[in-house]
């Protein structure tokens, strides 16, 4: 059995605390390690799972095949090459329904990423569903591609006269929707609610599920969930999800790749998302008639590699399930609180922190005396990488700056007290 690779400040560190002593050993391996390339080859340590994850050697392997190896278009010819990708790329999409419990494959369309998949929401469904004086629910503080499509859908629309409102509802302190508001704020004129189901800054899980019989069959829910695919379970018949996002990039796929899932119940109300070869919809002299899905939203080719990608990446995340990769990240969500509430001058956003459940693998926080910026750059210098600033929430550009640390398989206890370590010296000094 082959050694780990390197990690960064292996140099001898304090005792651990109680709490880390006593904290349940971490489920995966550090082996694990080895199936993803870019870890074997790097010598900093990797903390930015929630930006984008990394990618396993069958995931690099099923692009560089494509290419390779009878490289064709899909659903464009007869001949074996184009057959056989047309019928690996419906076994991906079935697959990928599976996965995100999607009850039929046709309720799964194949988009260039989740920014792409909730513009196709806004301009497929908003722009004809929609009347003057209608309400989307939305969150401020929720990542830009679950704010800004409905900003410009607004605008959009108000060019043809017709006004609909945005109605913002609040964040908790735990950091996920606050289900209470939303209750309150849901009127006669809602036709969407948009929630983020795992908040790529916070770490909040929002389900909705104490308010689920109090949304009217009439409000479309829209939830994002780039975030908690391929981090944790996600289904979204359970969720009671009418449309679902995700981005491939955040579930060991590649980018460039995203799913939008649409429930079967508001086909009849989608219009083309992209219209060009092989949009499957019917041109009439009156304009554009019914269509079938998914090809009513996927005109022109394919990204055929980051789909096969995309399948490659299920294979990998159903071998080691699911379940346990939740369980490993909330171990090391609980260690990594465990090592920072201890620095002195730390202070925690909305999150896990403040929470009594054990988060999801992303705790964001500030320091005393430097600037998350700052702070980012000198973790870099000893070999952390994480993410600093806003977080692509448009709203609070520029006044709520953060260090965000996310984590996924390949990430293991030691990491985060070596992580937690040099948090502390920093502080010490910085103090």
């Amino acid at each position: 059995m082959t050694s780990p690779p390197y990690r960064p400040d292996r140099a001898a560190r304090p005792a651990a605390t109680e709490s880390q002593a006593s904290a349940p050993a971490e489920l995966f391996p550090p082996q694990v390690r080895e199936s993803f390339p870019a870890l074997v080859q790097a010598r900093e340590l990797y903390l930015d799972s929630a930006a984008t994850t990394q990618k396993p050697r069958a995931v690099i392997d099923a692009v560089r095949n494509y290419h390779e190896s009878a490289t064709a278009n899909a659903a464009r010819g007869t001949y074996p090459w184009a057959t056989a990708l047309t019928q690996r790329i419906a076994a991906v999409r079935a697959r990928t329904a599976r996965f995100v419990g999607a009850a039929y494959p046709e309720e799964i369309v194949f988009t260039a990423g989740a920014t792409a998949a909730l513009n196709a929401v806004a301009l497929s469904w908003g722009l004809t569903a929609l009347r003057d004086g209608d309400e989307i629910l939305y969150s401020p503080a929720d990542h830009a591609t679950n704010v800004l499509p409905w900003y410009l859908l607004r605008d959009t629309l108000a060019r043809f006269g017709r006004r609909i409102e945005l109605v913002p509802y609040r964040t908790t302190p735990s950091g996920h929707a606050d289900s209470a508001d939303i209750a309150d704020k849901l009127g006669p004129r809602t036709r969407l609610l948009t929630v983020t189901h795992l908040h790529h800054v916070f770490g909040g899980l929002t389900t909705l599920a104490d308010i689920r019989d109090r949304i009217p069959g009439r409000v479309l829910v829209c939830y994002d969930c780039s975030q908690s695919g391929g981090h944790l379970p996600v289904d979204v018949t359970a969720l009671g999800a009418d449309f679902a996002v995700f981005a491939a990039h955040k579930m060991f796929g590649a980018p460039g790749t995203g799913i939008l899932y649409c429930r079967r119940r508001v086909h009849s109300e989608l219009r083309p998302f992209l219209p060009g070869g092989g949009t499957d919809a019917q041109l009439t002299a009156g304009g554009f008639g019914t269509g079938q899905m998914p090809g009513l939203l996927e005109g022109g080719t394919p990204n055929i590699p980051g789909i096969l990608a995309l399948g490659a990446a299920i294979e990998v995340l159903d071998s080691y399930g699911m379940p346990a990769i939740a369980a490993h990240n909330r171990v090391l969500t609980r260690r990594l609180l465990a090592g920072l509430r201890g620095v002195p001058g730390v202070d925690f956003l909305p999150g896990p922190a403040h929470a009594g459940d054990t988060g999801h693998g992303i705790v964001s926080f500030t320091l005393d005396g430097i600037s998350a910026a700052d702070l980012g750059f000198v973790l870099a210098e000893y070999g952390f990488l994480v993410r600093t600033g806003t977080h692509c929430v448009p709203e609070t550009a520029g006044d709520a700056e953060s260090v965000r640390v996310s984590t996924h398989i390949y990430t293991g206890l030691d990491d985060i007290d070596r992580f937690t370590d040099r948090v502390r010296a920093l502080a010490e000094e910085f103090a």
